[in-house]
């Protein structure tokens, strides 16, 4: 009997790869996708490896509709349907915008990524999780919040929860479809170290969120088979800011 198959978008690095390597840890062979982060994706494939699992690397840029259908050509999908059981949508952008100047091209591509794309892969998905199966979309705290500097971002979060409930509702009762949204946890290129720490002064649990404290949401969600439609805040009370 093949071990249950999870596709992780946006897998070679930061969320993406501890979202991976937790569903690896809990037993399942894992499809990661990737864009252009190859060496972060070998290094990643490794790892998975390393824990008894099978790692199936899976190239494609997901604001191509025609690639996230290719995607689901590979070797790994070939397996019984019902071995492929979970979705998780982690591949997102988020640039730095000023609204009275942000140019169609730069809102279509964080749109199509990060909301489209995760529409698109469980439309997908759905057709092959024969036994049922989890779909896990990452939005984020930001889904809630008007973060001026981030507009398509937040937007494509806050369209993403919403997706969220559509389809928990649309892909019930054999498919569940949930959220787990993160506050502050990796640093990214976006923000300065100073403006990093000035975030975490303002969280009432006074630091940023660990790696496993996020994962174990997706876990939890795993485990649960009775919640749908709901999105797991793991935030350290930064939405209460």
């Amino acid at each position: 009997m093949s071990p249950p198959l999870a596709l992780v978008t946006g897998g070679a690095k930061r969320l993406g790869k501890a979202f991976a390597l937790s569903l690896a840890r809990m037993g399942y062979s894992i499809a990661l996708h990737y864009n252009a982060s190859a060496d972060e994706a070998q290094q990643t494939k490794r790892e998975i490896e390393s824990l008894g699992v099978s790692a199936h690397l899976l190239q494609a840029d997901l604001t191509d509709p025609n690639q996230i259908q290719q995607l689901f050509a590979h070797s790994a999908f070939r397996v019984p349907h019902s071995a492929f059981r979970i979705l998780v949508n982690s591949a997102a952008i988020m640039p730095v915008e000023n609204p009275r100047e942000l140019e169609l091209k730069d809102w279509n591509a964080a749109l199509d990524l990060n909301l489209r794309a995760p529409f698109l892969l469980a439309q997908e998905s759905a057709k092959r999780m024969d036994k049922g199966g989890l779909i896990v979309n990452v939005t984020d705290v930001g889904a809630q919040k008007a973060w001026t500097r981030y507009p398509s971002y937040a937007v494509s979060k806050a369209g993403l929860e919403a997706l969220t409930k559509l389809l928990a509702r649309a892909l019930a009762p054999h498919i569940r479809v949930n959220a787990v949204a993160p506050g502050l946890v990796l640093p990214s290129a976006v923000v300065t170290d100073e403006q990093w720490d000035k975030l975490v002064e303002r969280i009432p649990l006074q630091r940023a969120a660990t790696l496993d404290e996020v994962t174990s949401a997706l876990e939890f969600l795993v485990k649960n088979e009775y919640i749908t439609g709901q999105t797991i805040v793991v935030d350290g009370g930064y939405s209460l800011a």
